[in-house]
């Protein structure tokens, strides 16, 4: 029950590579890429998640998919769908996530990837419904979720549990798609 590999005409999404990990440790240390998110990550914190992605990638049908484009670079960061089970009036959901090295941002890429990682999940897996979230602030991300044709109700607003009471990034907006 392992993920497949996923094609675009552009991109590769697959399973990671140990020399993923140096590109991925240096993209979740620069500012731009985790502006939105409640802090950057050290080079051990940023090689356990992408280990945890792999294991994800190798335990089930899908997972967070190490993203290249093809004949070009071997890694611009990682685009796919994962299990939330944090206390929310949406959990547990699948969740469909990206991020990118800021130097492949507006090129179509995260787009190109969402939208493969989107049909898969509901063409292959069968998935009723996916979510997206991310800071009420975060205009290129709720963009693109806007873009791939998922929907958003302020009435679906949440505190993300994951972050203490308080926290200026505790506050989160939700999009959803649902099979069509």
């Amino acid at each position: 029950m392992t993920a497949p590999t996923l094609e675009t005409k552009r991109l590769l999404l697959r399973h990671w590579k140990t020399e993923d990990l140096l590109l991925f440790a240096e993209m979740n240390a620069d500012p731009p890429v985790m502006e939105y998110f409640h802090k950057m990550l050290s080079p051990d914190e940023s090689n356990q998640l992408a280990q945890k992605f792999q294991r994800e990638l190798e335990e089930k049908e899908y997972g967070l998919w190490a993203v290249e484009v093809k004949n070009e670079t071997s890694f611009i960061g990682f685009v796919g769908l994962h299990l939330q089970a944090f206390e929310a009036h949406f959990t547990p959901c699948i969740e469909i996530g990206w991020r990118l090295a800021h130097q492949y941002w507006g090129k179509g890429y995260a787009y190109e990837a969402a939208s493969k990682v989107l049909a898969y999940a509901f063409e292959t897996l069968k998935l009723e419904e996916i979510v997206a979230f991310t800071l009420p602030s975060n205009t290129p991300s709720r963009k693109l979720m806007e873009k791939l044709g998922m929907t958003y109700d302020p009435k679906d607003d949440f505190e993300n549990s994951k972050l203490p009471q308080g926290h200026p990034m505790r506050p989160h907006v939700l999009y959803r798609m649902k099979k069509s």
